[in-house]
Parts: C-alpha cells; sequence; structure tokens
C-alpha cells in the first residue's frame, strides 16, 4: 500500500516514520509514504499557497493550482489511480469499517488541509471523499491523516505482533473491547476475575463476550442500537 500525503508540514508524519507499529510496518515494506509539499508547484517567488475569500470574511483559503498540480503530480508517479481523501470536520465520520474499506486501495492521497479551508472547486474536481475524525476542528489535517493513516496500517497483515490483535479491537464486531488483565494477579486489594485464571477457554470466551455487550451497554448504547437494527435488515 502507498500513501501520499499533501501538506505544508511534512516532517509532522516522522511521528509515524520513527516509532512503533507503523515504523515497524515502514521498514518492512507493508507500505510506503511520500510527502507532498504544495509550495514546491506555485509559481510566485512567495510560494503562495493561500489568498482571502472571496465574499470577504476572517482567514485564507488553500489556492486551487497548486493543490491540483500536486494531485497531479502523484498521479503521474503511481501506477494506479489513487483515491483522494481530504481531511475535514464537514467528512463523513471515520470508523473502523470506513478504515477497512480504504484498504481496497493501493493508492491514498490524503490532502491536510489549513487555515479556513480548501477552494470548494478542488474538493469537487479532485477529491474523492471527504474524511472526518470528529465533531471539532483541530489547526490543520495532518493529526487526522495520521490518526486514519495509523488505523488502516495496523490492520495491514503482518503489522501487528499476533494476527488476531486487529481483529479483537474495540467497532471490530460492532461492540467495545473486554476488560483486560495482566500480571499480578492481585494488586492493591484488587483481583483478576477467577474466569481468566482457570483455564476454561470456553468460558473465557464467553465471559470477555458477555463483558464486551455490557461494556457497550455502558458507555455506546448507540452501537448496540446499531447492531440491532443491522440485524432487522
Amino acid at each position: 500500500m502507498r500513501f501520499d500525503i499533501i501538506t505544508l508540514f511534512p516532517e509532522m508524519f516522522s511521528a509515524l516514520t520513527e516509532s512503533g507499529v507503523s515504523r515497524r510496518a515502514l521498514q518492512t515494506g507493508l507500505y510506503e509514504l511520500k510527502t507532498w509539499n504544495p509550495r514546491q508547484f506555485t509559481t510566485d517567488r512567495h510560494k503562495t499557497v493561500d489568498d482571502r475569500p472571496y465574499g470577504g470574511g476572517p482567514g485564507m483559503v488553500m489556492l486551487y493550482q497548486p493543490l491540483k498540480d500536486t494531485i497531479d503530480a502523484i498521479r503521474s508517479e503511481v501506477s494506479v489511480k489513487p483515491h483522494v481523501v481530504y481531511l475535514s470536520p464537514q467528512g463523513e465520520p471515520l470508523t473502523q469499517a470506513k478504515v477497512q474499506s480504504l484498504l481496497q486501495y493501493d493508492c491514498v492521497t490524503l490532502l491536510c488541509g489549513r487555515y479556513e479551508g480548501v477552494d470548494e472547486r478542488l474538493l469537487q474536481s479532485q477529491v474523492d471523499e471527504e474524511i472526518s475524525i470528529g465533531d471539532f476542528v483541530v489547526s490543520g489535517g495532518e493529526l487526522p491523516a495520521m490518526m486514519l493513516m495509523d488505523a488502516m496500517i495496523r490492520l495491514l497483515p503482518g503489522a501487528l505482533g499476533h494476527n488476531q490483535s486487529a481483529e479483537q479491537d474495540s467497532f471490530s464486531d460492532g461492540l467495545l473491547d473486554c476488560p483486560h488483565y495482566t500480571r499480578p494477579e492481585v494488586v492493591d486489594g484488587m483481583a483478576v476475575p477467577s474466569v481468566l485464571v482457570e483455564g476454561n477457554h470456553a468460558k473465557i470466551e464467553a465471559w470477555r463476550q458477555a463483558q464486551k455487550r455490557e461494556r457497550t451497554q455502558q458507555r455506546r448504547p448507540d452501537l448496540l442500537t446499531k447492531l440491532v437494527s443491522e440485524g432487522d435488515n
């Protein structure tokens, strides 16, 4: 899989390439990453990538042409048509199902906006979809892009130490994950649930499934409602 990142701050992505699962996955060739700074595709001496919005108002808007030229450069370099995603609070909410669906693309281009946003004509003509990581606003698309990438990378076969780790994550089956415990068996007077130390794997699995449903009911009842609705369909 290949990621192309359009960003004014390419150095931010060292957080992915220099640590953790994403670093190991990059080193073992599970994915490729290339950053593209639209300032490299400007024609004026100031390398201008933004201008004032038509109609007035605060802030600046990212220009169409440098971004379009950047996307064209990406398309000329890759062998398949890239799937272009704009990280935006106006986009479709990011879910585990959406993360999994993006794995169908061999090349994903992530457009990281800044300022008040991007010229709408670029979004209409060059972007395949917009994705939001939540109902809040951050200073740019870089952090949302890294969150999306990390979520995708950990699902790539071989990225995690255990193949079932991703399958058992929260949301993978529509429920939150169950509680987890490790040594010591008792700490500060709190003991690990006895079913987990008795060695009966069938009982352990049943306990974990019950805990997942109970935790989901307590913390995210909307997820259970969605599961019931999907089951009826």
